[in-house]
């Protein structure tokens, strides 16, 4: 059987920087016109945890990913880390023009500058709690 699914570019919204697990699970739920309720009665889960699940409050088991990835056609290590086969383009959906991909690169690199931000932050951080509790 021949995949039809194609790898979505680095720039999309689904990447790891730019989403979350519930946000390329509710993507992929979106993608193929599902609501909550028809998508959790084919994975047979409630729709009450596909909530939580959509809502990053909660994740399912591995067996359960396996079976909402089967579902949504995509691989269930796309769901979770954006690594692998996600969701097909829809029919008619236009490429991304080359100001939309240099916005959504721009973004890419500045969450990075503030990823790494935050982390030397937190150094700094914990720096000043140590010479803090050494002066005491």
């Amino acid at each position: 059987m021949h995949d039809t699914r194609t790898r979505l570019p680095a720039t999309d919204w689904y990447d790891p920087q730019s989403a979350t697990f519930g946000d390329r699970l509710a993507g992929a739920r979106e993608r193929l016109g599902l609501t909550r309720g028809e998508l959790a009665g084919r994975a047979g889960v409630s729709p009450a945890a596909l909530r939580d699940w959509e809502e990053d409050r909660a994740e399912p088991a591995s067996e359960v990913l396996v079976g909402l990835a089967e579902v949504l056609g995509v691989a269930p290590s796309w769901l979770v880390s954006a690594e692998g086969d996600g969701p097909a383009e829809p029919p008619g959906e236009a490429p991304l023009s080359p100001e939309m991909a240099e916005i959504l690169a721009e973004m890419a690199r500045l969450r990075a500058v503030a990823e790494s931000t935050s982390e030397a932050l937190l150094r700094l951080e914990t720096r000043l709690r140590v010479t803090l509790g050494e002066v005491r």
